[in-house]
């Protein structure tokens, strides 16, 4: 554009979309986008004269996080991390960024997904996807062959991300790995037990863990006629029905995919199915089935996995979900998710035992999942050798996005600091001694605070307490320095007593630990 009558046109347009954008209540990522480029056209019009006016926003698909929904993240990851310690995990981390022929290849159809870095002149690097094929790639070079670690660190996706719902490009990812031979189903049973174990502790709603196996997705389509080729392609068209109907996967399958219509029919009568250890058993004598060795042997597999979930106590939300297939290419063996559910018939109830079709619970979306990965360390291994593999990964951001609407819609007061005492005066001249007192409460490991003012009145030191959650203030006076104590007032109930300056450091402890 190089006259300024046309720079103007493009502003006029550009305006009238925005002011369009805001009358039809867009998303306000849209609005930002637009806005930020009716920005850069007035900044070209105006020339070198015109001052750069900053877009103050964060990038697409990433969000600031303020201290009460910090607050509310931190108690979260501690009730994960402290789940994952209770099952004898030990920590690791990684790069936040790999070599770009580490992540190339792992993902199936998600490949285009990754961030690639811009060549710097030396190695091509990409962002994290998630922290799975990291730790693959750390087993493998570190030549580790049994551990049981956790992971908790940000991954990104380049996703057209849906914010309300939890989905970001920048993204925690939680994960709990056991790394090792074992015996078949023990480990993939805990890692069960494990996001059973989360998902109640956060009380997030009802939920229900869906289970299904590789193999007997491999098996079911080879009976069904699906092509050899066909098989990860038609996998990620099956892991979309929790999204869309079966009619749209099915066209999917059959126009997009090139599948027949009649073993896309085929599919379709076995993943309406779900159930628990009978619907194994009775699939287990399915003439089409037992042609498969591959699903024959997955089968038997969830039989056992049933068998031990039984005894950890969480049969009553696994349901065996032929439907489940979740698209990433390194799962070889056992896959599962974990969702949160409306109204409807739950998990465990006797239809969904009997292996009926899939249609009572609505899911509202998924918050966990994971599954068996035998070969993905091999990979990078120079002798390819295997490190067998199961673990889980916790949908962190939507746990996020659903405890913070909670709190919005219950007004809970969410604390945003754990300050247990406010040292405050009242009366002037006495900021010495209140520093003096806070160090001496420091120093025993006390959370205290003080007014950053020399001569604070003492209603404005409670009002903050009583605005920021702290529940008592130690408060000095000049009577109270003379007879060596301190008046600990209790927040709450404005109850006020005078404790000697020797015995306060365990009264506060004794008031905050009945707190």
């Amino acid at each position: 554009m190089d006259n300024k009558a046309e720079m103007q046109e493009a502003i006029k347009i550009q305006g009238e979309v925005v002011r369009k954008l805001k009358s039809e209540k867009a998303s306000k990522d849209q609005i930002d986008e637009e806005v930020a480029k009716l920005l850069a056209l007035k900044a070209q019009i105006g020339g070198d004269n015109v001052k750069h006016q900053f877009v103050l926003k964060t990038a697409k698909g990433t969000r600031d996080y303020n201290p009460k929904q910090m607050a509310i993240r931190e108690r979260v990851f501690s009730t994960i991390i402290g789940c994952f310690k209770r099952h004898g995990a030990e920590t690791i981390d990684t790069p936040v960024f790999e070599l770009k022929e580490t992540l190339t290849g792992k993902y199936g159809e998600d490949s285009k997904l990754i961030y690639d870095l811009k060549d710097q002149g030396g190695e091509l690097l990409s962002l994290r996807y998630d922290l799975t094929v990291p730790f693959a790639r750390y087993l493998a070079m570190n030549k580790i062959t049994n551990i049981k670690r956790y992971h908790i660190a940000k991954v990104y996706r380049r996703d057209n991300p849906a914010m309300t719902r939890g989905r970001y490009r920048e993204f925690y990812q939680c994960d709990f790995d056991i790394a090792g031979q074992y015996d078949a189903m023990i480990p993939d049973a805990e890692c069960l037990k494990i996001v059973h174990d989360i998902l109640s502790e956060l009380d997030l709603g009802d939920f229900r863990i869906k289970v299904n196996d590789r193999r007997i997705l491999d098996g079911m389509f080879a009976v069904c006629g699906v092509p050899d080729d066909k098989f990860r392609t038609i996998c990620s068209t099956v892991d979309k029905l929790d999204k869309m109907p079966w009619e749209d996967v099915r066209k999917e399958m059959v126009t997009e995919k090139g599948l027949s219509e009649e073993a896309a029919d085929q599919i379709g009568e076995y993943v309406s199915l779900q159930g628990g250890m009978e619907l194994a058993e009775r699939l287990l004598q399915d003439q089409k089935m037992c042609r498969s060795k591959q699903a024959c042997a997955g089968l038997s597999d969830i039989k056992l996995l049933f068998s031990y979930l039984q005894l950890f106590q969480v049969t009553d939300k696994v349901v065996f979900d032929l439907s489940l297939a979740r698209g990433l290419d390194y799962y070889t063996g056992i896959i599962y998710e974990g969702v949160l559910t409306q109204a409807g018939v739950a998990p465990g109830s006797t239809e969904a035992q009997n292996g009926t079709p899939a249609e009572e619970s609505v899911s509202v979306g998924s918050v966990a999942g994971g599954g068996r990965y035998d070969g993905l360390v091999g990979m990078f291994d120079p002798k390819g050798r295997k490190v067998p593999c199961v673990g889980i990964s916790i949908g962190i951001e939507r746990i996020f996005s659903i405890l913070e609407q909670k709190a919005e819609a219950s007004a809970e007061k969410v604390r945003t600091t754990e300050v247990q005492v406010m040292v405050a005066s009242a009366q002037k001249n006495l900021l010495e001694e209140r520093l003096r007192l806070l160090t001496e409460l420091w120093n025993a490991g006390i959370k205290a605070e003080v007014m950053y003012k020399k001569n604070p009145k003492l209603l404005s030191q409670l009002q903050h307490c009583e605005e920021s959650g702290i529940p008592l203030v130690a408060i000095l006076g000049e009577q109270e320095l003379k007879d060596g104590v301190v008046k600990l007032r209790v927040v709450a109930s404005r109850e006020e007593v005078d404790v000697s300056r020797a015995a306060l450091v365990d009264e506060i402890r004794r008031r905050t630990s009945l707190a």
